[in-house]
């Protein structure tokens, strides 16, 4: 089965403005997080952004709109050579959302399943792979399904970490930090990519 590394998207690959991203033209990529995921790649990891997209939820905006601004994110980390292999979002809001996103549903972070149905999409072994992100909730989802958790302290983590919020496993700066966390774990446990897990570059 295949390693993976989740990802929250706001906060730790792009900077989180002060209101619910996604505007193009706001999109700004955190700095080293590019070339952190094209480690990733390079390492035989698949990249998974997970996020809780509750703008949609509260009608902010469309998942139109959510959809143009991964792919623009996506087309500016593929400048410099990085890949993301999947995304999945929650489009739901227990309490705030409009209409059928008005739900308690199993995929909005803290609970795991936008991990678990990545983990059987894509053949992935949870217990081999991490999830990084800014705030306790999403610690608190990779931990639920089987992972090894990082706080980032880009976006929110911060102050989460000021809070005494969970910190995850470990904790880094930002995401070129955890992927060298990562990366280090990978070796002391032996987790070389097997052939059919690495990936050309």
């Amino acid at each position: 089965m295949k390693r993976a590394v989740f990802l929250d998207r706001d906060g730790v690959i792009t900077r989180e403005p002060p209101y619910y991203a996604h505007e193009i033209s706001h999109l700004e990529i955190v700095p080293g997080a590019a070339a952190a995921i094209r480690r990733l790649n390079e390492h035989g990891f698949l990249v998974v952004v997970v996020s809780n997209q509750a703008g949609i939820a509260r009608g902010y905006y469309r998942e139109a709109d959510m959809l143009s601004f991964n792919r623009a994110m996506e087309d500016r980390l593929a400048v410099a050579g990085a890949c993301i292999d999947a995304f999945y979002f929650c489009p739901h809001h227990p309490e705030a959302g409009l209409g059928e996103l008005l739900q308690d549903c199993q995929c909005r972070k803290p609970k795991p399943g936008m991990l678990l149905k990545a983990g059987r999409d894509l053949g992935i072994d949870l217990g081999r792979s991490f999830m990084v992100g800014d705030r306790a909730t999403d610690i608190e989802a990779g931990r639920r399904a089987g992972c090894q958790t990082l706080l980032v302290l880009t976006g929110h983590g911060a102050e989460e970490l000021k809070t005494g919020t969970t910190a995850g496993d470990n904790v880094a700066e930002d995401l070129a930090g955890a992927v060298e966390l990562i990366l280090g774990a990978a070796g002391r446990a032996d987790m070389v990519p097997t052939e059919d897990e690495s990936r050309s570059v």
